[in-house]
């Protein structure tokens, strides 16, 4: 087994052993935005998309994209959602998979350079590095390495290209540009390797030095020397294919960005907005700051935005010191590289440098800004320069007779980098422990403060993320974000007032217009949440839907395309029942967003409020051709298409529901709903079956345990429905059908009259003209035999329903039979056999019978609290069951989106509002919407409820 594979085996090893932990890590921070957010990775969604839009999912057009355009990297990440969906681990194992390749690679491409052991030495230096953590145990970091795959193959091949100094290796060379491409693909900084190239054409292929390089200059620009390089028209063949394939995929990146680059906050990168020279210092200044955690990451942080870095102000700012000794190392190297007469001393230092430099350049806030201030990640690359320069000088030490210090330092730094990184993996295991680790280097961050409260509010620790999100506002006043976050966790704790000035107060924050000037662009999109909150918690009051409708309005006349408004506002228009103009919001929003499926489910419910079933049918349909998965359109289109009544379509709603049920096994709307479809295919034991399964998920569930006990009782087991109608009344009072059914078992199997005469005027006490349960309150008197209060309560009967003719049948049976005893008015319990021939009379009528009629109810309303779809009453003589399944499928919930606002850091742009996922109800909702099976009540619209946060989690 030869050397370099036992070598290689061990890096493997190593990469293995650091990284192993961090299969147990989920996704968090920009994870969630990449991944769990990011629609491009469902399979459902046009492949082709991933080239319109960026990292994020964003359409790369629209102002709120950071521009990163990355589909390759986001290829990989829809592989493994086909693979296993949304379950970490394989994310993980894939990107350890990757920087494993990464280091094999590096080690072939540091022995160009360097012995084999210390090409081995760099490898071992470059796998335990702790700066790699965030590229690799982040799952976004795969853009890193995934690049850097590509981005080393680039460079190997092209330095095939030139192993024969005369002819030009067409193959490898055309294989490198290729490669290029798809470095860059993969991340925007894979183009560099265009000019790590160009420096190994010079300084190695071509053997010259960089004095001679300074001639090269003089004499191409006119000047004066004439210094004519000894090489073949070949290398200015390589050379022009490496600017040529450089401007052409430079001009192609600027063509996808539309010309324009990404706009990013003060928030995000403080320095870009600092006047000079305090912008100027700043950005020098983050070159030994990145130079200080490549050489000693010890105190690593996954967010260095906001104040973070304190700007440099002045020149006598004592930082300035710490950018002086940077550029005077780096200038110190180049004077060596340019003074040595060692060949490979002067070409290793020139090649470590191209590869540390170069590829920082793009993300150095140098040439343009970025959406940070310092990123670990981009320092993947990077790191490779300065693992190949301390390698050369381990090498040095261990040839200076200092061999045995040489190893021992060697163990000692790997074993150190090596634990640092182990641990350095636990802390990207949540959100919490993430950003809790950055607390505790970072003290002047308030987007950390703010993160760590959106973990606490996750697992419903408000008073905790309160205190948390307060810390923020104190960090950074003018954080309008941390203001919206403690609005949002006042509202959990039902402190509306004191929600209702925060988002005031963020309110205040905003930028003011000024003259001449656009408002839309210099405000951050996400920023407008604060009109989103505040309208969604003013419309608690019924009274102030106007006034919420106008912050709506405000936002959208501030930002034209911003979406989520035109649905928020929507839902308030069908709140104030103008649902044309609720169509024509939706129908504008759908102008600015036509692949968003949220709309189409809202416009589908306007139609449902319009009576219009069929085009709101098609509009839920199409809502499923964006997001095959979106449930409430899954749910709702079922429960439209049962009630058309064709078992091919109720085929097709109970796919639906199953794909539902397949998703979250623990909904009970689903379960209900499927025991309707049952009762439709008369399938009682499946019904059956359902409805249980509905109650056990939910006891309360008002429906469920109506149709169920309706269920038993039609089945001829009213004893088995008894304790589900005492269960339904325990937690529903006021059911007045449950009432009449369980006071109709008391009566004729329980034989309890006492139990059924508080059912029947617990019916009156609610509604005292209830015919039904005043008539079945007669009976009761009759079966005690108390003919008298009988005939006096079905007069009563009789004046409040004049038309009801089995009340006037039952009076006059009751009459008949008083007449015949000849009984006086203080008669008012007759003796027993009298009771028994009275019962004996009115059981042989069975229109006396306490099998009653319901009310009339809606014919195929959705929105009534009925199940079956008669219009007319039945009476004791109608064979059928008296009483109607409910359809309602749960108590209506108002409606929120599932994106969560996240604020992306590192290379991030400002963002559109993005949607809240805390899951509450107050005052907004869970995204739980069905067709509402409450009286009276509206279907539910999916709107935009924002509790947002500029600076949340990502």
């Amino acid at each position: 087994m030869s050397s370099k594979l036992v070598l290689s085996s061990v890096l493997l090893l190593t990469c293995v052993a650091c990284y192993y932990n961090s299969l147990n890590c989920g996704f968090v921070f920009d994870d969630i935005s990449a991944i769990k957010d990011n629609r491009d990775l469902r399979p459902h969604m046009p492949l082709k998309n991933i080239f319109y839009n960026d990292f994020w999912g964003t359409p790369i057009h629209k102002e709120q994209s950071h521009k990163s355009y990355r589909p390759l990297c986001v290829l990989t990440f829809r592989w493994n959602y086909a693979v296993h969906q949304l379950e970490p681990m394989g994310y993980h194992l894939v990107n350890i998979i990757l920087h494993s390749i990464v280091c094999l690679m590096y080690y072939r491409m540091c022995s160009m350079f360097l012995p084999e052991v210390s090409s081995f030495v760099a490898a071992m230096l470059f796998a335990v590095h702790p700066i790699h953590t965030e590229a690799v145990t982040g799952v976004v970091g795969r853009a890193e390495t995934l690049s850097s795959v590509f981005f080393l193959a680039a460079f190997i091949l092209y330095t095939k290209a030139t192993r024969r100094k005369r002819v030009t290796g067409w193959r490898p060379l055309l294989l490198s540009m290729l490669c290029v491409l798809t470095a860059m693909l993969c991340k925007e900084q894979g183009i560099t390797i265009t000019g790590i190239c160009a420096v190994y054409e010079l300084i190695v292929a071509q053997k010259l030095r960089l004095s001679d390089l300074h001639c090269l200059l003089r004499s191409a620009l006119g000047g004066k020397g004439s210094f004519h390089p000894a090489w073949t028209s070949d290398v200015t063949k390589r050379l022009t294919v490496l600017a040529v394939a450089t401007v052409c995929l430079l001009m192609i990146r600027l063509q996808i960005m539309g010309s324009r680059l990404p706009v990013f906050t003060r928030f995000d990168n403080p320095a870009s907005v600092a006047p000079p020279p305090s912008r100027q210092l700043s950005y020098n200044y983050l070159i030994s700051v990145n130079l200080w955690l490549l050489f000693f990451p010890c105190d690593l942080c996954c967010d260095w935005t906001m104040g973070t870095v304190p700007l440099v102000s002045s020149f006598l700012d004592p930082r300035n010191l710490a950018t002086l000794i940077s550029y005077a190392a780096l200038l110190l190297l180049m004077y060596t590289a340019v003074v040595t007469d060692n060949r490979q001393q002067a070409t290793l230092i020139i090649m470590s440098l191209a590869f540390l430099i170069l590829p920082f350049l793009p993300a150095s806030n140098l040439f343009f800004p970025v959406g940070f201030v310092v990123a670990e990640r981009i320092l993947y690359i990077p790191s490779m320069g300065l693992c190949m320069l301390v390698a050369y000088g381990w090498t040095q030490l261990a040839h200076k007779r200092c061999k045995k210090l040489a190893w021992l330092l060697l163990g000692v730094m790997l074993l150190v980098h090596g634990c640092k990184t182990y641990s350095r993996n636990l802390d990207w295991e949540n959100e919490y422990t993430i950003f809790m680790a950055g607390l505790k280097v970072n003290q002047r961050n308030a987007k950390l403060f703010n993160n760590v409260g959106h973990a606490l509010e996750g697992q419903g620790r408000f008073d905790e993320a309160l205190d948390y999100f307060q810390k923020a506002v104190r960090v950074q006043e003018d954080d309008i974000g941390a203001h919206i976050n403690v609005g949002r966790t006042y509202n959990h704790l039902k402190m509306f007032k004191e929600a209702e000035d925060a988002y005031l107060k963020a309110k205040s924050l905003l930028p003011k217009a000024k003259p001449g000037e656009s408002y839309q662009a210099r405000i951050a999109p996400n920023h407008l949440n604060v009109f989103l909150n505040l309208a969604n918690l003013i419309a608690r009051n019924e009274t102030r839907l106007e006034e919420a409708d106008l912050l709506y309005r405000q936002a959208i006349s501030m930002r034209a395309d911003y979406t989520q408004a035109y649905i928020n506002r929507g839902d308030i228009l069908l709140k104030l029942n103008r649902t044309k103009e609720a169509q024509e919001v939706y129908e504008r929003a759908l102008f600015y967003d036509s692949n968003n499926p949220d709309i189409y489910y809202n416009l589908g419910v306007v139609f449902l409020e319009q009576g219009k079933a069929s085009q709101a049918l098609a509009y839920l349909d199409k809502a499923l051709e964006f997001d095959p998965e979106h449930e409430q359109a899954l749910l709702n289109s079922a429960i439209l298409l049962q009630e058309l009544g064709r078992a091919e379509l109720r085929k097709v709603a109970r796919e639906r529901l199953l794909k539902l049920l397949r998703k979250d096994a623990t909904n009970e709307r689903v379960h209900f709903n499927l025991g309707m479809l049952a009762m439709d295919d008369r399938d009682i034991a499946g019904a059956e079956h359902w409805f249980r399964r509905a109650v056990q998920l939910k006891d309360d569930f008002r429906s469920a345990l109506f149709n169920l006990a309706l269920l038993l009782a039609d089945d001829h087991r009213p004893l088995e429905a008894a304790p589900f109608l005492n269960q339904l009344v325990r937690f529903h009072p006021d059911h007045i059908k449950g009432l009449i059914l369980l006071g109709d078992i008391y009566i004729n199997n329980i034989k309890d009259l006492d139990a059924a005469e508080n059912c029947y005027k617990r019916i009156l006490q609610l509604d005292p003209e209830n015919i039904q349960g005043l008539h079945n309150l007669c009976v009761v008197y009759v079966e005690r035999g108390n003919l008298l209060r009988a005939e006096a309560c079905l007069l009563r009967a009789h004046q409040l329903a004049p038309s009801e003719d089995y009340v006037l049948r039952h009076l006059n049976i009751v009459q008949t039979r008083i007449h015949k005893m000849q009984l006086r008015p203080h008669d008012l319990i007759g003796e027993e056999e009298e009771e028994l021939e009275v019962q004996d009379t009115l059981n042989s009528q069975e229109t006396l019978l306490a099998h009653l009629t319901e009310p009339k109810v809606p014919n195929r309303d959705l929105i009534e609290d009925d199940h079956r779809l008669n219009n007319h009453q039945q009476d004791s003589e109608d064979s059928s069951s008296p009483y109607k399944f409910d359809k309602t499928s749960s108590v209506a919930d108002p409606m929120r989106s599932r994106h969560n606002a996240r604020h992306r850091t590192g290379d991030s742009a400002l963002t559109s509002a993005q949607l809240d996922t805390s899951g509450h109800e107050d005052p907004v909702s869970a995204h739980q919407h069905v067709l509402s099976g409450q009286p009276a009540s509206k279907r539910d619209r999916l709107t935009a409820r924002n509790q947002l946060n500029s600076h949340s989690t990502s």
